[in-house]
């Protein structure tokens, strides 16, 4: 059950409306990685989840995404404001805002795009579920940044600010009840990976950049259980990778058999 109180939850206080600004702050309420899709996001996983405990953290911040989401959209509204009755000429005006908008926040991003449930990111896998909701807070925290990387008003930064390190709060809770479950982060689902492939690290970049880039190696492709195979591709053709590899060069003889039969 909702209840809607009429104090909003950080009280917003603009000097000097920019109605440029205004239509960049709609990326946080209508846009991909806004509130909306935020509150969505969480509360339709929150429905979905038979773990009363993580059920109970995905509704609490759902809910509070919506009350973020009150914030965003009168931080915008009162930036947008002197576009509701603006008088001479105003070419420059964002036509979707001032004419079909009528000066105030609808559920589209700053570039116009409509709001859609395909910004939703909800598997019925809690856990893969909270490994979403960490790079949603991730990328709606840089969102913040960036408004404020925009924003002169001093009362605009305050509630900015306010609402980019909530963000890094629900990031915290997120990733902290997803090692909670004290599942190994690599094991997905029930269907385990096939031994041996699974470790094997493909690598597809050959010869140096334009920038002197070369092949990089780290802990994401060696070390511990890594192999790596050297330009898969380009060593067997890529018709024939997949069943000859492995098998050494009677396998890829093999495959090269086939494929010329085929022809």
């Amino acid at each position: 059950m909702y209840h809607h109180i009429k104090k909003l939850m950080y009280t917003v206080n603009v000097g000097t409306p920019d109605p440029r600004f205004g239509n960049m702050l709609l990326e946080q309420f209508g846009g991909a990685n806004g509130e909306l899709a935020a509150a969505m996001q969480y509360s339709v996983q929150g429905l979905n989840c038979e773990d009363p405990d993580r059920k109970d953290l995905l509704m609490d911040i759902g809910t509070e995404e919506l009350s973020h989401l009150e914030v965003v959209g009168t931080l915008a509204r009162m930036h947008l404001r002197p576009l509701k009755h603006r008088n001479g000429n105003a070419a420059a005006d964002d036509p979707l805002i001032a004419i079909a908008g009528g000066g105030g926040v609808s559920l589209f991003n700053s570039m116009g795009d409509a709001w859609t449930a395909d910004y939703l990111k909800i598997t019925g896998e809690l856990d893969v579920d909270l490994r979403s909701n960490i790079a949603a807070e991730a990328r709606a925290k840089i969102v913040y940044e960036r408004l404020l990387n925009h924003c002169d008003d001093p009362g605009s930064k305050d509630a900015l600010q306010f609402l980019m390190t909530r963000e890094i709060t629900h990031m915290k809770a997120f990733t902290l009840a997803l090692e909670s479950l004290g599942k190994n982060p690599f094991s997905i689902g029930k269907i385990p990976p096939t031994p041996g492939l699974v470790n094997q690290y493909f690598d597809d970049s050959t010869g140096v950049g334009d920038q002197g880039e070369q092949n990089a190696r780290g802990p994401w492709n060696q070390g511990g259980d890594w192999e790596i195979v050297e330009s898969p591709a380009l060593a067997q053709g890529v018709e024939n990778f997949e069943s000859s590899h492995g098998k050494g060069a009677e396998g890829e003889s093999r495959a090269t058999t086939r494929n010329r039969k085929t022809a």
